[in-house]
């Protein structure tokens, strides 16, 4: 029994004993959130515990104790309780019997990838944005944290049945890219960097690429300059972008969509408005559009932002904030229905303006938007790249912590947590380095494996009610736990609760191997009790990999 039916079973009994009492009892409505059960930290206190009855007694004219006297009756008849008793003013401890807890053993193995996954967020069709560095520059350590977050966030979001876009904009309009196209041209025609050129090695690289890619790109300079410009920064855009997508499938985050911000100023195929050119009588139509001074205005104030923002001036040029606008349009065109935006910590500015645009577009600001801030993450030891110069980037940290290091210690902290990361304890191989304290045990339940397939031991008998260690029942109770682990994690959007709970299932684990063995020593023959902990491995292994899957992390079967 997992700890969601036993939640479920009490809802039931609950909501049964009201609608007994009849009255105003009658009416109150029971959900599995009200009574959600817990581990008590006394495992002698039994397998889960409860604070139902100090919930609902006053409400139904009663005291907590006499209220849990009433659920425990009920409680103890559950197919799997062996007891039910109250504790103090009125908690209730339950214990399962031994093969009612043994067998989330056999669940585990038979759901294989699935256990865990659930449809908590079922029908809801999330765009989750993250990441969209300008395509101007190699990513470096600040996208890191939330390319890890996000690829995470997205993954635990699927496995709570909701379907999700993840999606990169790609910044590829405005004066930042006029700049890097100067850089670019500057660097293949071997000239003089502009003065506000961007730095570092990577546009020398950029530059060599790209007079490679088209030689009479020098020529092109000598008598139409402009053009040259327009190509060497459409080339080196292209060279930025593709290196950037590289960097990212190497750290295993993926992308759905790639949204090119030049959509949004391109008009249609038949001359149609472009977005940007529409929104603006989109947001009109929902009444909060005015204009003063030549400009036109959105009244973002009528939903908390801290001042109205201006669309366009007077000089018929569209402003940030009017592709902010359309973009996010295209995500409600797209039938989305919550839009979820990762920013890093320079943009808590935008909390209050995206917000303000949801509202604008006629939008639930409640549901349909949720803007999270991460905070800085620095990394001792970490080098400035070669290539950059004034930055760290994604690659080199790749180089040198590997993926799976660098994902789990990102992912293992709330984003809203500033972040200081010790780059020799990351890349350690050690009990004190959590990553490789969970993939060491997940390496450890396949050398078991590979140790009981040596000694002829196999899954061909399992009998649940054998595994009463106290470390079993550990280690049974934490593998309960993982499916609304996955949920809660992906209904509060907090990827670090995965990696918190599967520290706990190594512990439990590596304690469980201490004290119970699945190998007979010398000559012991080979009885259930031996085959059914083959079953209570591999599920521990099962979950192990699940989990460490949603982080984007490798299980290796050997360390």
């Amino acid at each position: 029994m997992t700890p969601q039916e036993l939640s479920q079973a009490l809802a039931q009994i609950l909501a049964d004993n009201f609608a007994a009492r009849g009255g105003d009892a009658a009416t109150i409505e029971v959900t599995e959130q009200d009574t959600q059960v817990e581990r008590p930290k006394n495992r002698e206190h039994g397998d889960w515990a409860s604070n139902v009855a100090m919930k609902f007694a006053k409400r139904v004219g009663t005291n907590p104790r006499a209220l849990a006297e009433e659920i425990v009756a009920e409680t103890s008849k559950i197919d799997g309780v062996a007891k039910a008793e109250i504790a103090g003013p009125g908690f209730i401890n339950i214990t399962l019997d031994a093969a009612s807890a043994g067998e989330t053993a056999r669940r585990v193995i038979e759901q294989g990838e699935a256990y865990g996954r659930g449809d908590a967020l079922a029908g809801q069709n999330i765009n989750l944005e993250f990441v969209s560095a300008n395509p101007t520059g190699p990513l470096h350590m600040g996208h890191t944290r939330w390319a890890a977050l996000g690829d995470s966030t997205a993954r635990v979001l699927r496995a709570a049945g909701a379907k999700v876009t993840s999606e990169y904009y790609i910044n590829d309009a405005g004066a930042q890219m006029n700049k890097f196209g100067r850089s670019v041209l500057a660097a293949a025609l071997n000239e003089e960097a502009p003065e506000d050129a961007y730095p570092g090695e990577y546009i020398q690289e950029l530059g060599r690429k790209v007079l490679a890619q088209e030689p009479k790109l020098v020529e092109l300079a000598a008598h139409d300059r402009e053009a040259a410009l327009e190509l060497a920064q459409e080339l080196g855009y292209q060279q930025q972008l593709a290196e950037i997508k590289d960097s990212l499938e190497r750290f295993n985050v993926h992308f759905d969509v790639y949204f090119s911000e030049r959509t949004l100023h391109a008009a249609g195929p038949n001359g149609e408005p472009s977005p940007i050119e529409a929104a603006v009588g989109r947001l009109r139509e929902q009444g909060h559009v005015f204009e003063e001074d030549d400009a036109i205005w959105v009244r973002t104030t009528d939903f908390g932002d801290d001042k109205d923002r201006v669309f366009t001036r007077g000089n018929g040029i569209y402003t940030y904030f009017a592709a902010d606008a359309a973009y996010y349009l295209t995500k409600k065109d797209r039938g989305f229905g919550e839009k979820i935006y990762l920013l890093g910590a320079d943009h808590h500015g935008y909390i209050g303006r995206l917000t303000a645009i949801a509202g604008a577009a006629g939008d639930n600001i409640e549901t349909d938007i949720t803007v999270l801030i991460g905070q800085l993450v620095n990394l001792n030891g970490a080098k400035l790249s070669k290539r950059a110069g004034n930055i760290i980037e994604l690659d080199d940290l790749l180089e040198w912590l590997g993926s799976d290091a660098l994902r789990y210690w990102l992912a293992r902290y709330p984003a809203d947590s500033p972040l200081a990361l010790d780059g020799e304890k990351v890349r350690s191989r050690t009990n004190d380095n959590p990553v490789f304290y969970v993939q060491y045990a997940h390496a450890r339940t396949c050398a078991v494996d590979r140790n009981a397939a040596a000694a002829n031991i196999a899954r061909d008998a399992f009998v649940p009610e054998l595994l009463t260690h106290e470390t079993e029942t550990e280690l049974l109770g934490k593998l309960q736990q993982y499916p609304g682990i996955v949920a809660g994690a992906a209904e509060l959007r907090e990827p670090h609760r995965i990696a918190r709970f599967l520290e706990e299932l190594a512990a439990a684990y590596h304690r469980w191997y201490d004290n119970c063995r699945v190998i007979p020593l010398g000559d012991e023959p080979v009885t259930d009790l031996h085959r059914t902990r083959l079953w209570l491995n591999d599920a521990a292994q099962q979950v192990l990999r699940n989990g460490l899957d949603l982080l984007g992390v490798s299980a290796p079967e050997r360390l």
